[in-house]
Protein backbone atom coordinates (compact mmCIF):
# COMPACT_ATOMS: atom_id res chain seq x y z
CA UNK A 1 0.00 0.00 0.00
CA UNK A 2 1.23 3.48 -1.13
CA UNK A 3 1.87 5.96 1.85
CA UNK A 4 1.66 9.44 1.22
CA UNK A 5 4.34 11.58 2.93
CA UNK A 6 3.34 14.79 3.31
CA UNK A 7 7.10 16.56 2.34
CA UNK A 8 7.70 20.08 2.02
CA UNK A 9 7.84 21.56 -1.58
CA UNK A 10 9.14 24.57 -1.89
CA UNK A 11 8.06 26.17 -5.68
CA UNK A 12 9.54 29.62 -4.55
CA UNK A 13 12.81 30.30 -6.53
CA UNK A 14 13.25 33.22 -5.03
CA UNK A 15 14.25 31.02 -1.54
CA UNK A 16 16.55 28.88 -3.03
CA UNK A 17 20.28 29.29 -2.19
CA UNK A 18 22.86 27.49 -4.32
CA UNK A 19 26.18 26.86 -2.58
CA UNK A 20 29.25 28.43 -4.04
CA UNK A 21 30.55 25.36 -5.40
CA UNK A 22 26.89 24.84 -7.24
CA UNK A 23 27.59 28.06 -8.90
CA UNK A 24 31.17 27.84 -9.73
CA UNK A 25 30.07 24.23 -11.73
CA UNK A 26 27.13 26.14 -13.29
CA UNK A 27 29.03 29.22 -14.58
CA UNK A 28 31.69 26.85 -15.95
CA UNK A 29 29.03 25.26 -18.22
CA UNK A 30 27.66 28.56 -19.14
CA UNK A 31 31.82 29.86 -20.12
CA UNK A 32 31.84 26.46 -22.32
CA UNK A 33 29.01 27.61 -24.02
CA UNK A 34 30.36 30.68 -24.23
CA UNK A 35 34.11 29.86 -25.49
CA UNK A 36 32.23 27.32 -28.29
CA UNK A 37 30.27 30.30 -29.67
CA UNK A 38 33.20 32.25 -30.03
CA UNK A 39 35.24 29.97 -31.73
CA UNK A 40 33.00 30.85 -34.62
CA UNK A 41 33.37 34.12 -34.86
CA UNK A 42 36.70 34.24 -33.82
CA UNK A 43 37.02 31.82 -37.15
CA UNK A 44 35.34 34.43 -39.18
CA UNK A 45 37.49 37.13 -38.30
CA UNK A 46 41.06 35.41 -38.82
CA UNK A 47 39.45 34.13 -42.02
CA UNK A 48 38.52 38.09 -43.05
CA UNK A 49 41.93 39.27 -42.08
CA UNK A 50 43.79 36.61 -44.00
CA UNK A 51 41.83 36.83 -47.32
CA UNK A 52 44.16 39.61 -48.25
CA UNK A 53 45.02 43.22 -47.58
CA UNK A 54 42.03 44.77 -47.75
CA UNK A 55 40.58 42.04 -45.61
CA UNK A 56 43.62 42.30 -42.91
CA UNK A 57 42.11 46.19 -42.78
CA UNK A 58 38.15 45.36 -42.55
CA UNK A 59 39.41 42.86 -39.58
CA UNK A 60 41.66 45.46 -37.78
CA UNK A 61 38.44 48.29 -38.18
CA UNK A 62 35.87 46.01 -36.69
CA UNK A 63 38.34 45.11 -33.61
CA UNK A 64 39.45 48.71 -33.02
CA UNK A 65 35.77 49.60 -31.97
CA UNK A 66 34.66 49.55 -27.95
CA UNK A 67 31.90 47.18 -28.13
CA UNK A 68 34.10 44.49 -29.66
CA UNK A 69 36.71 44.76 -28.20
CA UNK A 70 34.56 44.73 -24.88
CA UNK A 71 32.90 41.09 -26.73
CA UNK A 72 36.27 39.73 -27.58
CA UNK A 73 37.74 40.80 -23.80
CA UNK A 74 34.19 38.84 -22.56
CA UNK A 75 35.09 36.00 -24.71
CA UNK A 76 38.88 35.97 -23.18
CA UNK A 77 37.56 36.44 -19.38
CA UNK A 78 34.95 32.66 -20.36
CA UNK A 79 38.14 31.16 -21.85
CA UNK A 80 40.36 31.52 -18.52
CA UNK A 81 37.15 30.81 -16.68
CA UNK A 82 36.81 27.93 -18.60
CA UNK A 83 40.64 26.30 -18.18
CA UNK A 84 40.49 27.45 -14.43
CA UNK A 85 37.62 26.03 -13.06
CA UNK A 86 38.02 22.80 -15.75
CA UNK A 87 41.57 22.52 -13.68
CA UNK A 88 39.70 22.92 -10.42
CA UNK A 89 36.84 20.00 -11.63
CA UNK A 90 39.84 17.96 -13.08
CA UNK A 91 41.46 18.01 -9.59
CA UNK A 92 38.32 17.05 -7.99
CA UNK A 93 38.25 14.09 -10.29
CA UNK A 94 41.26 13.06 -8.60
CA UNK A 95 39.92 12.61 -5.12
CA UNK A 96 40.90 16.64 -4.26
CA UNK A 97 38.76 19.19 -2.74
CA UNK A 98 35.54 16.67 -2.14
CA UNK A 99 34.15 18.37 0.79
CA UNK A 100 32.06 21.06 1.53
CA UNK A 101 34.78 23.68 3.02
CA UNK A 102 37.56 23.04 0.91
CA UNK A 103 35.37 22.66 -2.31
CA UNK A 104 34.07 26.42 -1.54
CA UNK A 105 38.00 27.59 -0.75
CA UNK A 106 38.83 26.16 -4.13
CA UNK A 107 35.94 27.87 -5.71
CA UNK A 108 36.87 31.03 -3.41
CA UNK A 109 40.36 30.66 -5.21
CA UNK A 110 39.63 29.85 -8.55
CA UNK A 111 37.35 33.06 -8.90
CA UNK A 112 40.20 35.33 -7.54
CA UNK A 113 42.76 33.86 -10.08
CA UNK A 114 39.75 34.26 -12.76
CA UNK A 115 39.57 37.75 -11.46
CA UNK A 116 43.19 38.76 -12.13
CA UNK A 117 43.11 36.64 -15.57
CA UNK A 118 40.39 39.06 -16.54
CA UNK A 119 42.71 42.04 -15.54
CA UNK A 120 45.53 41.04 -17.89
CA UNK A 121 42.57 39.97 -20.86
CA UNK A 122 41.89 43.68 -20.15
CA UNK A 123 45.12 44.65 -20.91
CA UNK A 124 45.16 42.42 -23.92
CA UNK A 125 42.68 43.57 -25.74
CA UNK A 126 43.02 47.58 -24.96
Amino acid sequence: MKVNKPRPVNLDLQTIRFPLTAIASILHRVSGVITFVAVAILLWLLSLSLSSPEGFASAANIVDSFFVKFVLWGILTALFYHIVLGVRHLMMDMGYFEEMDTGIASAKISFAIVAVLAVFAGGLVW
